[in-house]
């Protein structure tokens, strides 16, 4: 009977070992050897384990499960589409935006030289230089190529027509002051002094033959007057002027303005401009000093219609985006390159507990095993 206690037990401790030691020994092999071992061109069975043996078919099926299962376009609809997260996201925006920008002090300037364009001032003084220049110059081409008549608009032609006898009408009037005044008397005077003096000895006849010449004045001046009151006066004017007028319309008003130094008038309209639009004084400004309320209509207004429209164009494009990420691929290049020995250290270090209970089980149940088969053999 001792025989058969000593050799039950030691078949349990025989059946005990074999059963753990198989067990661990399996869940070794799910790992090693990590590499497969050759004798000569005979490859040893087993080898290498069976992940690192199937790496390639665990990668792909772990993909597709990714895809179908885990990161599906409804999951990301789930997590990021939601009502709860566009409100965080426009309540996250609208406060980035009032920080940063409307309850900044910085000017605009200071936005300029964060995003580089330090030197915005003088380029914008180029260019309106340069459009000056360019105004300018158009304006000289069109005087020098186009008549007064193309350049003035019908009513203002129909206006300086309709001015015309009006001037002639001033002009007599004020001709007609100047002859009566004494300077006129004066000038007729040396009008006819001048006269018989270039008439030689003839007018110096005439000038001794009329004594003093206040008579003949007095007659000229009468006849003058005389002249410019008649009807025939004023209309006269008024035909040459018109006259005259028309031929100047057909005229290039350039023609007008030959001895005009230009360039001198460019810079100073240039300077003029600079001076006016004041760019380096006005880039000197926060942003709310032109648009104070701005940030209630960007936070109110502009925020939430640009984050709907955002999400929505989001989730539009959402599977578009997933196949092209083509995440299937990516989990399988992860998987495939990732270290046998980091995936052995990672699985056992979770389930660490878990394959000693495998061990301790397969120990257990081997010394059953050795329990029975010693019971068996006993009674047979």
């Amino acid at each position: 009977m001792d025989n058969f206690i000593v050799t039950l037990f030691f078949m349990a401790i025989i059946g005990a070992a074999i059963g753990g030691v198989t067990n661990h020994l399996a869940i070794k092999m799910l790992f090693r050897p990590y590499n497969a071992i050759y004798i000569k061109n005979w490859r040893l069975p087993f080898t290498p384990g069976l992940i690192p043996k199937r790496r390639d078919e665990l990668a792909k099926q772990l993909g597709l499960t990714v895809v179908n299962y885990l990161l599906t376009p409804e999951t990301f609809r789930k997590k990021f589409f939601s009502k709860d997260i566009q409100d965080k996201v426009e309540q996250f925006v609208q406060l980035k935006v009032e920080e940063t920008i409307f309850a900044n002090d910085k000017t605009i300037q200071d936005w300029l030289n964060l995003a580089g364009f330090s030197h915005m001032p003088a380029t914008i003084e180029q260019k309106v230089e340069a459009i000056v220049e360019g105004q300018f110059t158009s304006v000289k081409n069109t005087l020098s190529t186009k008549s007064i008549r193309s350049l003035l608009s019908d009513d203002i032609q129909n206006t300086i027509d309709a001015k015309i006898p009006l001037a002639v009408h001033h002009i007599l009037e004020k001709g007609e002051d100047y002859f009566l005044s004494p300077e006129g008397e004066m000038t007729i005077k040396a009008m006819i002094d001048d006269f018989l003096s270039s008439k030689g000895s003839l007018g110096g006849m005439i000038n001794m033959f009329l004594g003093d010449s206040s008579s003949l004045v007095g007659k000229v001046q009468r006849e003058l007057v005389k002249f410019l009151q008649a009807p025939g006066t004023s209309t006269l004017l008024t035909k040459i002027f018109t006259q005259e007028w028309e031929k100047l319309k057909d005229r290039p008003a350039m023609d007008f303005l030959q001895d005009v130094h230009f360039e001198p008038i460019l810079s100073k309209l240039q300077v003029y401009v600079k001076e006016q639009l004041a760019i380096a004084e006005r880039l000197n400004q926060p942003i709310s000093y032109y648009w104070p309320e701005g940030n209630e209509w960007v936070k109110y207004t502009v925020i939430p219609q640009v984050i709907d429209k955002a999400f929505v164009k989001a989730e539009e494009k959402l599977e578009d985006v997933l196949n092209r990420l083509n995440l299937q691929e990516v989990v399988r290049e992860q998987v495939d390159s990732f270290p046998v020995e980091k995936l052995e250290e990672l699985v056992l270090g979770i389930s660490k507990r878990e394959f000693k209970m495998i061990t301790v089980l397969g120990a257990v149940l081997g010394g059953l095993i050795g329990i029975v088969q010693g019971l068996i053999v006993y009674f047979i």
